[in-house]
């Protein structure tokens, strides 16, 4: 008996590289606050602010309604500008040092989105996901989706980040348990979720995560224990990892990769 040709199992390839429904139909009604958000405007919540404030217009009247619908072929303008929804897009990029965590710059260095080698229609909305030190390297999600970046940020989600720290000092495991039980800063208290040596016998690199993303954080709470910071690399951001990219490059991230990230903060 002839073999039953096998099915191919379909690859992230066979997919476009957005989650099913992402755009709606001309005719599908969504919510208006999901339509800016789908447009790289800003999150839910603040649509919902921009919305209560009368900055927001459909089809040339101003609206107030929170639970307002809206499809497609209406026309939804913010502040007078017209949007429309976007493709989602999601990128992790390994920031190299020399490069500052914006979209643009008035004093022209050097930033991130200077690094992707995209057309304008692909680079349209797309914006980094926090912020990384102008010298700190590794992982950076870059991403035009509102709704996911504002949640990743939002401190309640507690999204692990975990860093590759050098300093110019051997630490002692007395520093360790001081990051671990949280260290005074002039902000407040800031503790460690992990540390520790990834090479026992080298003891000027330490591993760490942190939940927070307050300005600094990591070389303050090393400066804050007498250690100077030498070389500071983010090597994973909610369960991201820049393994396989050079310095400097980007991919896009698999369809089950941008799946895992909404779970985290339960889009």
């Amino acid at each position: 008996m002839a073999r039953k040709p096998r099915t191919k199992r379909p690859t992230d390839r066979n997919f476009p590289n957005v989650p099913a429904r992402t755009i709606p139909s001309d005719k599908e009604e969504v919510r208006l606050n999901r339509y800016m958000a789908r447009s790289g405007v800003c999150s839910r919540r603040e649509a919902d602010e921009l919305i209560a404030r009368g900055e927001v217009a459909v089809n040339g009247k101003t609206v107030v309604e929170l639970g307002t619908k809206v499809t497609p072929s209406d026309t939804i303008e913010v502040h007078g500008r017209k949007i429309v929804p976007l493709n989602l897009a999601w990128y992790v990029l390994n920031k190299p040092t020399d490069t500052i965590t914006t979209t643009s710059d008035e004093r022209r260095r050097k930033n991130v989105m200077d690094l992707f080698d995209l057309p304008d229609r692909e680079k349209a909305g797309l914006f980094p996901v926090g912020r990384l030190d102008r010298d700190t390297t590794g992982v950076l999600l870059v991403t035009n989706d509102g709704d996911l970046a504002h949640r990743l940020m939002h401190p309640s989600y507690e999204i692990d980040k975990v860093y590759l720290v050098g300093t110019t000092r051997r630490l002692t495991d007395e520093d360790l348990a001081a990051l671990l039980e949280g260290v005074t800063l002039d902000d407040g208290l800031a503790a460690a979720g992990r540390a520790a040596f990834p090479d026992p016998m080298v003891r000027n690199v330490v591993g760490i995560s942190v939940h927070e993303g307050r300005n600094r954080q990591v070389r303050r709470m090393f400066e804050a224990l007498g250690h100077k910071v030498t070389s500071l690399e983010r090597i994973n951001y909610a369960g991201l990892s820049a393994k396989g990219i050079r310095r400097g490059k980007w991919r896009r991230l698999s369809r089950d990769e941008v799946s895992a990230l909404y779970r985290k903060v339960k889009l």
